[in-house]
């Protein structure tokens, strides 16, 4: 590859490697700590932020709401499902759906992290001012509506 090739490649200073960087960072505690102790993978939490807000939403909600690939959500499903933390019900209007919430077991655990989740963004945004995180919020609205809106354009 040539050096002018090599040059326009993503580095550590471009702006997707450093939001990269801020989600493994923000991760990091739950999976180093609150995961192993409620026994709960980053995505299975994911997907929880996901049911709490939108509750009865279909397996392909959880996935765009989460940008999650379906296999991956699929899997974090499981895992609920297995330690008793989501009910699934079928969708009386359209039978081919499947409407998934929190259980009472899951809303609890939802509950004790999200506390701790809460405090780690208090963390994050400290030392941002509100306009800043307004404007934030805003831009990361533009680049999510971008990404979804390429991804639905065929290839």
């Amino acid at each position: 590859m040539s050096q002018r090739g090599r040059a326009s490649l993503p580095m550590d200073d471009s702006i997707f490697f450093k939001l990269v960087r801020v989600v493994n960072l923000t991760a990091r505690p739950f999976v180093e700590s609150v995961g192993r102790m409620h026994k709960l993978s980053l995505n299975e939490w994911r997907v929880m932020l996901v049911l709490a807000s939108h509750p009865g939403a279909a397996a392909q909600e959880v996935a765009l709401h989460t940008g999650l690939d379906k296999m991956t959500v699929s899997r974090a499903l499981a895992g609920l499902a297995r330690h008793g933390r989501l009910v699934k019900k079928q969708d009386p209007a359209d039978k081919r759906r499947t409407c998934l919430w929190l259980s009472a077991a899951g809303q609890r655990v939802y509950e004790k992290i999200g506390v701790s989740g809460k405090a780690r963004e208090g963390q994050l945004f400290s030392a941002v001012g509100r306009g800043d995180q307004e404007h934030l919020a805003r831009t990361l609205d533009t680049l999510i509506a971008t990404l979804l809106a390429a991804d639905a354009q065929p290839d």
